[in-house]
C-alpha cells in the first residue's frame, strides 16, 4: 500500500492512501476511527490494520473521504517526522565524494555505519518549491532512499530489524556544498549545509509492495535523477554496502526508535553533482526542476528557486 499526506479541495491537510487514481482520507472514510496523520497511524498500526485492509477492499468514488487524484495536492508523507538520521551507506558514494578532497576512505568506515541526525522540521514534499540558501553558490541533489520506522525498539539486531521497518520513500538530501565545505573544516557537521531542506516523497511504500525486489537484505531497485529532464545520475539499490537492517542496529545502539523516525541510506553512487563534477553538470540554480525516480517507489520532483 502506498501512504500519504495530502491536502484535499477544501483545503484540509489529510493522511490516507492513493491506490492508482483514488485517494482515501482514512480519518474521513473511517468515520474518526483511524487518525488525520501517518505519524499517529503508525504508533497504532498493528491495531488498525484489519480497518485499513475492509476500507481499502470496500470503498468507492462516491463514499466520504475518497477523492480522484486530481483533486488533491501531495504532501510529504511524514511532513513532520519523528526525527531524520541520515546514513553513509553507498561505498561508490564514500569513495568518489572523498576522493574529490584528496583523501582516502577511512578504516572506520568499514567498521561501523555512521550518520549525521538532519532537520526533521524542514521536510519538503512532491512539486514543493526548495529555496536555495542565501549564500550558497554550490547546491546539490542527493539521490537516496529512506526507511520508516513503524515499531518501537532499543538495542534491535540486524537479524531483528526488518519486523521494525514500516515502508519506504524516495529522499533528496539537498546540500550546500559551499556550506557544508566550510564547517566541515571545523571538525564538526554537516550542519547549516543540509539544514534548509530534504525532500520525501511521493508517497511512503509499504515493505510488502517491494518484496519481488529482494535480494537478501537488499533491493534491486534502479535509481535514477535527471535536471531539467535530463539524466544525470543512474544507480542500483542493490549496491549499498550496509543494509537498512544494519543502519537500524547502530540507530538503536543504547537508544529507543520510535515510530515515525526516518532513516536515510545516504547518496548511491554518481547520484550527486559533487560526484559527477561541474564539467557534466553545473551546481544547481533558481529555475531548475530536479526529479528522482526509484524503481517501485515512485518519482519525486522539486523546482529550486
Amino acid at each position: 500500500m502506498k501512504y500519504i499526506t495530502f491536502r484535499n479541495n477544501l483545503g484540509k491537510i489529510a493522511a490516507g492512501w492513493i491506490d492508482n487514481e483514488i485517494v482515501v482520507d482514512m480519518q474521513e472514510a473511517s468515520n474518526g476511527k483511524l487518525p488525520s496523520d501517518l505519524v499517529t497511524f503508525l504508533e497504532k498500526e498493528e491495531a488498525y490494520r484489519g480497518l485499513v485492509d475492509q476500507l481499502a477492499d470496500s470503498l468507492n468514488i462516491e463514499d466520504p473521504g475518497v477523492y480522484r487524484k486530481e483533486e488533491v495536492e501531495l504532501l510529504a508523507p511524514l511532513p513532520r517526522p519523528v526525527s531524520v538520521r541520515d546514513f553513509y551507506a553507498f561505498e561508490e558514494h564514500v569513495k568518489t565524494a572523498r576522493g574529490k578532497r584528496g583523501l582516502d576512505v577511512v578504516p572506520e568506515w568499514y567498521e561501523v555505519a555512521v550518520f549525521y541526525f538532519s532537520n526533521h522540521l524542514a521536510v519538503k514534499g512532491p512539486n514543493e518549491e526548495v529555496a536555495r540558501p542565501k549564500n550558497c553558490e554550490w547546491l546539490d541533489y542527493e539521490l537516496e532512499i529512506a526507511c520508516v520506522i513503524g515499531k518501537q525498539g532499543r538495542n534491535i539486531s540486524a537479524a531483528e530489524a526488518d519486523d521494525y521497518i514500516f515502508g519506504y520513500c524516495i529522499m533528496n538530501d539537498w546540500s550546500a556544498r559551499d556550506l557544508q565545505r566550510q564547517e566541515l573544516k571545523v571538525g564538526l557537521g554537516p550542519a547549516k549545509g543540509k539544514d534548509f531542506a530534504t525532500s520525501m516523497g511521493p508517497w511512503l511504500v509499504t515493505k510488502d509492495e517491494l518484496a519481488a525486489f529482494q535480494k537478501g537484505g537488499r533491493y534491486d531497485l534502479e535509481m535514477k535523477a535527471a535536471v531539467n529532464g535530463k539524466v544525470l545520475s543512474e544507480g542500483s539499490f542493490e549496491t549499498i554496502h550496509y543494509t537498512f537492517a544494519e543502519m537500524i542496529e547502530r540507530a538503536s545502539a543504547d537508544v529507543t526508535l520510535y515510530p515515525g523516525e526516518v532513516l536515510g541510506s545516504g547518496t548511491v553512487g554518481t547520484g550527486c553533482i559533487l560526484e559527477l563534477g561541474t564539467n557534466i553538470h553545473r551546481w544547481l540554480e533558481p529555475g531548475d526542476e530536479v526529479s528522482l525516480e526509484i524503481t517501485g517507489l515512485g518519482k519525486l520532483t522539486n523546482k529550486i528557486i
